[in-house]
């Protein structure tokens, strides 16, 4: 098979056509209807409180937002105190979306057909007008901003002992980046402007740290799982993409995911207590957990015959130790074998299944309301609740609910996935031939697929496959690409090259 790419290039406009005709062709909408787009227009300002009296003012918090160098939708600000007993008090403004768009809206019908942001490589679907996302519900710095607050003391060994949810007035002191404050943090490079600017930010950052830390080995003594894959996204130079950079883990992004763990599972908990229902995200018991067992004999490391996460996160933290640069593939294949998640409706005082791979019993999603609709539902819920109101979703609405956005999830996974691969066999279409070092990825009656190890790119494996399972180490050659429909095709290869 080879490239059916066009012969004036233009890589920018071909992947967001394509982007484009995929979210269409799978059912996702890709443009505003004018009816939100004249709801968006009555918005001049960002909401304001209804009632003053349940708002509490934290905007002299030390407050900052640490997310990516391009990120613009700002869902939450983080700030922290160490107190006198050796706890850390954290707290995280959560961005007040439902302010502004109210259910049953035009905006939140929109909202809930995609249900989530759609990321491809060329164009950005985003599920709310950015004049909001970006803007008006977000957190933007020196802007004052209604937010929902999660405040949580943390124990020096990681346990939230306290915790509580408000509402507040928030206002964010600095805009911070992953990259530039892990380097600062973890490397002791050169403070970034926006940190230093901020009188007692730094300090504070450093005591964040120190909760988050906590958070995750508290976790992870419990059975949380040591993951650590490889993502990349491809650079353009002017409209031509000209390679895929692998994106790094660091300190900062692991800083901001505890934090979030931590306040979605305090948010369920609040529900509950409650006695409201709730949308939870769940990442049930793997149902391949004996190739998992497989793959860990592979590494001479005995697994149990039932599933255990403890066990297995004892696996991967030993194979992290002993060969961190593979570390990425065998967490690869260790989560298509734990399979997706999904969202799920819960009663009050009924347990959902629990999500396996963080290791916790009570998980919803809330941290990011500009661009998941789940999180806005459970905004709403939130809101009711403090205010001792009837919950705004029965549990046979969240029940439906909760499948939609699943399927609209897969959907929107699917999408991203095959844009993200056209814009791969750009990369690849004149490396045809060429042999590389790989492992599979996926194997069923649909197909196998094989991630190749030299650059961070997964395609079908057209032929070779008898034998094979997830996990399996192989050497394939590249047989074709096709941009448009966005296949990588690799054959196996009987006998290994050198």
């Amino acid at each position: 098979m080879k490239s059916q790419r066009p012969t004036n290039k233009n890589d920018r406009a071909l992947l967001k056509r394509i982007a484009r005709e995929s979210m269409i062709e799978s059912g996702l909408v890709t443009e505003f209807s004018q009816k939100t787009l004249e709801e968006v227009s009555r918005f001049n300002s960002p909401a304001e409180a209804d009632d003053e009296s349940e708002i509490r003012d934290l905007r002299h918090l030390l407050w900052s937002s640490i997310d990516n160098d391009d990120s613009r939708d700002l869902d939450q600000i983080t700030v922290a105190e160490a107190l006198a007993d050796g706890n850390i008090r954290v707290m995280v403004a959560i961005a007040d979306v439902d302010s502004l768009v109210k259910k049953g809206s035009a905006i939140d019908d929109h909202a809930g057909q995609n249900t989530a942001t759609v990321y491809t490589p060329a164009e950005i679907f985003p599920m709310l007008p950015e004049k909001l996302s970006t803007d008006l519900t977000s957190l933007n710095p020196d802007e004052d901003r209604l937010a929902m607050v999660t405040e949580m003391v943390i124990s020096p060994t990681g346990e939230v002992v306290l915790s509580d949810i408000y509402r507040a007035l928030v206002r964010n002191h600095a805009k911070l980046a992953y990259d530039g404050l892990a380097d600062w943090l973890e490397h002791d490079a050169p403070m970034p402007a926006a940190l230093e600017r901020v009188a007692g930010l730094a300090e504070n950052i450093r005591i964040q740290d120190q909760a988050a830390q906590a958070l995750r080995k508290k976790r992870y003594e419990h059975g949380a799982l040591t993951l650590e894959t490889i993502q990349s996204k491809p650079i353009f130079d002017g409209d031509e993409v000209v390679e895929l950079k692998i994106e790094q883990r660091n300190r900062t992004k692991e800083l901001i995911e505890d934090f979030m763990i931590a306040v979605n599972s305090v948010t369920a908990r609040f529900l509950n207590a409650k006695k409201f229902p709730s949308i939870r995200r769940v990442v049930q018991i793997p149902k391949r957990w004996d190739r998992i067992v497989d793959v860990a004999a592979q590494y001479n490391f005995e697994l149990p015959k039932k599933p255990d996460s403890i066990a297995l996160n004892e696996f991967l933290m030993k194979e992290k130790e002993d060969d961190a640069a593979r570390f990425p593939d065998l967490s690869l294949t260790i989560i298509k074998l734990l399979g997706s998640g999904e969202y799920l409706a819960e009663k009050p005082g009924r347990r959902a299944p629990g999500h396996f791979s963080l290791s916790v019993k009570e998980y919803t999603h809330s941290t990011a309301p500009n661009r998941r609709y789940p999180d806005l539902v459970t905004q709403r819920l939130l809101k009711a609740a403090l205010k001792e109101e009837p919950a705004p979703y029965s549990f046979e609405n969240l029940e439906k609910l909760a499948k939609h956005i699943t399927d609209q999830e897969d959907i929107a996974t699917k999408v991203e996935r095959k844009t993200g691969k056209a814009a791969a066999a750009l990369v690849l279409e004149n490396r045809i031939g060429e042999v590389f070092n790989g492992f599979v990825t996926g194997a069923s009656p649909k197909g196998y697929w094989v991630r190749i190890i030299e650059l961070p790119v997964e395609g079908k494996l057209v032929s070779g496959t008898s034998g094979l399972d997830v996990g399996d180490s192989i050497q394939v050659e590249l047989s074709g690409v096709d941009v448009e429909r966005g296949y990588i095709d690799f054959k196996r290869l009987k006998k290994v090259r050198r």
